[in-house]
């Protein structure tokens, strides 16, 4: 161990405030000091440098050290975010700190709420474990200047995260009120953070921080059931649900119901929340088998539709029945992708007269199928990079998503990704199909016909060594292919030079001359190499939907790109 790391870790033990932490770390390092090789290794993954604003904010796993999320970690990140905030609006500037359910997040709330009261904010706390969606839905309604949301989404169970929306006298327009935080101002936050004083020096003032009383959750509650649309009776639509261990269930049940959507069965083992996700291997509607015992409980109920939200809620998946009737629930029912989801969400908002703004728009790795939306109905479409924190500034938007399940379909009130929204629109779109005696698949079978069809597929390599994701990375810079599936490569571009409409990012974009194609980039929450596949592929008219050709297609360039990645 190099002196300067030791005396880190020295300086660390000294003004860590939370006895757990301190005594767990002490134990790391009197086995390295033994000589023990692993024990080095933690200490070198713990002490790698101060976690920085990524994609979804701070998020790491839960534990001792600078490059771990723990009480030090968050007290000091929450007096350089109080200290930004006098800066930038002046005497008493409001923050909202919410959390969900996972391990150590009352604490981190409890601690953020306190430094804010103590540094002359007006903090307000929500009651715990409520979804992510409430946090941006006070930004706004509250006018709060700042809100914080202590939750790792659907990561794996050993991390939690520190999410940062700005609003209210901090922001210039009202496109940016509740929306999470980008460049400059992450690294204007971070510049203060690195300023704090040891977590021990920070002063903190549980004794001044406001409790939230009811009114915020039921605005929420009201705000999101006026999202029903249509003329039928909601009681005629079955609905299967999943919280996924988190902190949805409540919140969802409330607002299905007073949406008129009352005929809701719930997967029980996933019911209450659960910070070890017992049932999954990973919390991800995403992630395979993570929908299983929804689609097992919608096949036993004859539900029309099946719903998981993740375990903030802030994202939301959904499956619905194939008609194959083979008796295996897996066979039976399917989920949609992301993008199938987020081109019969956009249309739905496209069609409707009644919402506001002017523009839909998607990040950069969704489907393209969107744009083709928007163009049919005279709106704009704009694409943005990966996450909401810019999907959700958009001006004028109607409606955003990105294909990772995340859809903003009521931005007036949320301007993020918002599961329990998502679930009544998706709730109203299955009633209005079900009246017309048509379904999901029909729907996207016309938008197939209507506009061509997009097929989209995710390719990603979970590594433990994330050098492995930067060497994947220069591989495929060094070596692009020359063509795909049969198609030579029309056009490369490297992300991380910039756009005049993109800022630079990390990740490549590949399009063949058939109009497939690909953009390959590091996830920003999870150490994972991500690719993401589009071909498309037109609908002679009278023909069936190329699905299965699509499929082939996919997975051709999904073997193509394993071995050029190197993964």
């Amino acid at each position: 161990m190099n002196t300067q790391r030791a005396d880190r870790i020295q300086q660390w033990l000294e003004h860590d405030p939370d006895e757990r932490t301190r005594a767990e770390l002490s134990a790391v390092l009197e086995r390295a000091r033994g000589g023990d090789e692993s024990a080095l290794t933690e200490l070198e993954s713990r002490f790698q440098g101060p976690l920085m604003f990524g994609t979804a904010g701070l998020r790491a796993a839960v534990g001792a050290g600078e490059s771990r999320m723990n009480r030090a970690v968050v007290i000091r990140a929450s007096a350089g975010l109080a200290s930004f905030l006098v800066d930038r609006v002046g005497p008493e500037p409001l923050v909202v700190v919410g959390c969900d359910a996972r391990h150590g997040s009352e604490d981190f709330a409890a601690d953020a709420a306190a430094v804010f009261a103590a540094a002359g904010c007006r903090a307000v706390r929500l009651p715990a474990q409520l979804p992510t969606p409430l946090v941006a839905y006070a930004v706004r309604e509250l006018g709060a200047d700042a809100g914080v949301m202590v939750t790792a989404s659907h990561n794996p169970p050993a991390d939690n995260g520190y999410k940062v929306y700005l609003g209210g006298r901090a922001v210039a327009g009202d496109d940016e009120k509740g929306v999470q935080i980008v460049p400059p101002d992450d690294a204007r936050i971070a510049e203060r953070i690195a300023a704090a004083p040891f977590a021990d020096e920070v002063p903190r003032d549980p004794g001044a921080v406001t409790t939230a009383d009811d009114a915020v959750l039921d605005g929420y509650v009201r705000r999101a059931a006026s999202l029903r649309t249509g003329a039928g009776e909601g009681q005629d639509v079955s609905i299967a649900l999943t919280p996924m261990h988190g902190v949805g269930l409540g919140t969802a049940l409330r607002v299905l119901d007073q949406a008129g959507f009352p005929n809701v069965s719930v997967v029980a083992e996933q019911a209450e929340p659960d910070p070890d996700f017992p049932t999954v291997a990973f919390p991800n509607p995403e992630e395979p088998g993570a929908m299983d015992l929804l689609m097992a409980l919608a096949a036993r109920e004859g539900s029309d539709v099946a719903i998981a939200l993740d375990p903030d809620a802030d994202r939301c998946a959904v499956a619905v029945p194939t008609g194959a009737g083979t008796g295996d629930p897996l066979q039976d029912w399917r989920r949609l992708s992301g993008d199938e989801l987020g081109a019969l969400l956009g249309e739905d908002a496209a069609a409707d007269p009644d919402r506001a703004g002017d523009t839909l728009a998607c990040s950069i790795v969704s489907g393209r199928l969107l744009g083709r939306i928007a163009a049919q109905h005279g709106l704009t479409f704009r694409q943005t990079l990966t996450g909401f924190k810019w999907i959700a500034r958009t001006p004028g938007l109607r409606f955003g998503y990105e294909e990772a399940i995340g859809y903003c379909t009521d931005p007036t009130a949320v301007r993020d990704k918002d599961g329990v929204s998502t679930a009544v629109r998706v709730a109203s779109l299955v009633a209005r199909l079900k009246e017309r005696g048509t379904t999901v698949q029909d729907e996207l079978d016309r938008l197939a016909r209507q506009h061509g069809l997009y097929a989209t597929a995710p390719l990603t390599f979970r590594v433990a060594d994330l050098s492995l994701i930067a060497r994947g990375m220069a591989r495929l810079r060094e070596h692009p292919p020359a063509e795909l599936a049969g198609s030579p490569v029309a056009e490369f571009v490297d992300l991380a030079e910039g756009s005049p409409e993109l800022l630079p990012t990390e990740g490549v974009l590949i399009r063949t001359e058939a109009d497939d194609r690909v953009i390959v980039r590091p996830s920003g929450t999870e150490p994972k190499l991500k690719c993401y596949l589009e071909v498309v592929l037109p609908v002679a008219e009278g023909q069936d939907v190329p699905r299965a050709e699509a499929a082939e297609r996919l997975r051709a360039i999904s073997e193509q790109l394993r071995e050029v990645v190197g993964l």
